[in-house]
């Protein structure tokens, strides 16, 4: 059992994960993300079908990305009393329970209501698994494992809005979503398969010591700066990637579902990208890391204003690379800072990442009514510009990882 009150000798933290191991690791990023945003590539039929406004659309995104924020730091206390196979596993199969029910959705409400509580589901695999990853391994092998779950949540952000986007192509999106809801329910049984029970987890089930933990995170400045730069990353990738879709839907361009599908074949990059922080960050530090990955994503924004599908394609090539590297730096960063209470601190940090999720549906989707998509770029070069600031600011200068 996870709960094991002290840790056997065996598997020491600093050994290189093995190779089904680290597939394992790819594959709870996949299923943590496959139904997160597939969404956005049916955002103009939900507009088309129900009627519904480009608020309304963007909040089928944000409603799920609201619910991840509200409920990933009780995760992460829940985690730290319990255990983490367990809740990894149990998150991945209720995941599958909201997106069956899709199949019987009949106006936009009830779609909203569905996507939160698919969000309900998604802190329990991300904040526990780097839990599990930083007490699992160390130094080299933590950003390795580390890189390799975030390179699998980027997969998985692709492959949902790729499979989506190209099923309801071919058939009604509603029963698109019950092939998505039987891909779950596969991903749950080949995480119960292949993830090792924790060696190193230590059960802390006193609810009033977490609270006191709770208290010591937040005002604990590397946990503050990495929710910080958190709330800014996802507003980004969030607000771009909702709202570009209904611009490329939009006169001159008409891009069908499968061809925005396509479009989020520019996530695969980040399978290829992401693993790079692992390399940087030892070179380069967190700081230099994290500057460059924002500059780079800043450049990409601002080349999607060029006309032309394949410009528009390049660009979000280049802003979402920036994005993964950073998320990756930036969670690795606080399994690198915090030494008890990771979960917890996770948790805190993907409050805050999340709420920049949400904030990025629904601002962006303001500004999209009010000035298209200039001005959704505006929206987005201001949390660029956040980021850079939090991250020239607040992260120490010669920190490694």
């Amino acid at each position: 059992m996870s709960q094991a009150v002290s840790p056997p000798p065996a598997s020491p933290a600093d050994a290189t994960p093995g190779g089904m191991l680290l597939l394992t690791f790819g594959l709870i990023g996949v299923f943590a993300f496959i139904q997160v945003y597939a969404v956005q590539a049916i955002l103009p039929l939900l507009v088309r079908d129900f009627q519904a406004s480009v608020v309304q659309a963007g909040s089928t995104v944000g409603a799920t990305v609201l619910a991840v924020a509200l409920t990933a730091p009780f995760t992460g206390m829940l985690s730290d009393a319990i255990g983490r196979k367990p809740i990894i596993v149990g998150s991945v199969f209720f995941l599958a329970v909201p997106t069956a029910l899709m199949f019987f959705v009949t106006d936009i409400q009830w779609m909203i209501l569905l996507r939160f509580l698919q969000g309900l589901a998604v802190p329990g695999i991300t904040v526990v698994t780097i839990a599990y990853i930083g007490e699992e391994f160390r130094t080299r092998a933590m950003a390795r494992a580390m890189s390799v779950y975030v390179a699998g949540t980027v997969l998985g952000g692709f492959l949902g809005r790729f499979l989506l986007g190209h099923l309801s192509a071919v058939m009604e999106w509603r029963s698109a979503f019950l092939l998505m809801a039987v891909a779950n329910l596969l991903g749950a049984l080949l995480v119960w398969r292949f993830l090792p029970a924790s060696r190193n987890f230590i059960a802390n089930p006193d609810m009033r010591s977490g609270l006191q933990m709770l208290g010591r995170h937040l005002r604990n400045r590397s946990v503050l700066t990495a929710c910080a730069l958190g709330v800014c990353v996802l507003f980004t990738l969030v607000g771009g990637f909702t709202y570009i879709n209904l611009y490329l839907a939009d006169a001159p361009y008409h891009l069908d579902t499968g061809a925005l599908g396509n479009i989020f074949a520019v996530y695969l990059l980040g399978v290829v990208i992401t693993p790079v922080a692992g390399r940087l960050l030892p070179r380069f530090g967190f700081r230099r890391t994290i500057l460059l990955a924002l500059g780079m994503s800043l450049i990409g924004l601002w080349l999607t204003l060029l006309p032309g599908v394949p410009l528009i394609v390049l660009a979000l090539a280049i802003m979402s690379s920036g994005i993964f590297i950073t998320q990756s730096a930036t969670i690795s960063f606080i399994a690198h800072k915090v030494e008890t209470g990771r979960s917890l601190a996770s948790g805190l940090y993907y409050m805050a990442y999340y709420s920049g999720g949400f904030l990025g549906a629904w601002l962006c989707g303001l500004a999209y009514a009010r000035g298209h998509w200039h001005g959704a770029v505006a929206a987005l070069t201001a949390a660029l510009l956040g980021a850079l600031l939090i991250g020239y600011r607040l992260l120490p200068p010669k920190s490694a990882a």
